[in-house]
């Protein structure tokens, strides 16, 4: 994980225990966030995940606004309690008055979409208009669930994979 992150991390919640005049239990940080969110507050474990292909490609942003995005919930959290709303009055006043940032629900990183994956399978009744699954179905299905045709109440029968770009 890098150090400027850590250290943002920590930088962030030294404002807020200045401006709050009390101390915060550090999170657990960790990199493991894919997708397109860039960070997300675990805010009953006290722990932040953070997008680590989103961070390397909007690093000063990143750095600024996401993280800060981030510590202001765990912070909200334990200034008021646990009946407050993710992005309601209370993480938005942590984002004005404590770190003095917009208090932005959302970011507009560019978000890069893998091409789409569906897995063709068939039944009796509809040979040539084959049905397209989902990885997910796939997945299940080569687990041991079969998927019924509504048609002639058949399995489905996997014909090959199609990559959508």
């Amino acid at each position: 994980m890098p150090d400027l992150l850590k250290d943002r991390v920590e930088a962030c919640y030294q404002t807020a225990e200045r401006y709050f005049n009390r101390a915060f239990k550090r999170p657990e940080i960790s990199f493991k966030l894919r997708g397109q969110k860039a960070g997300v507050a675990h805010i009953s474990e006290n722990r932040l995940r953070f997008n680590p292909v989103l961070y390397q490609e909007n690093r000063e942003h990143f750095l600024l606004h996401t993280v800060a995005h981030e510590v202001a919930h765990l912070i909200s959290y334990q200034v008021y309690g646990q009946s407050i709303r993710a992005h309601g009055p209370q993480w938005q006043a942590v984002m004005h008055d404590v770190y003095k940032l917009p208090a932005n629900r959302c970011h507009n990183y560019a978000v890069r979409t893998p091409p789409k994956t569906h897995y063709l399978y068939r039944c009796q009744c509809r040979e040539r208009e084959p049905f397209a699954l989902s990885a997910q179905r796939h997945a299940r299905i080569n687990k041991g669930l079969h998927y019924l045709c509504k048609g002639c109440q058949q399995k489905l029968v996997y014909i090959h994979r199609q990559v959508q770009r």
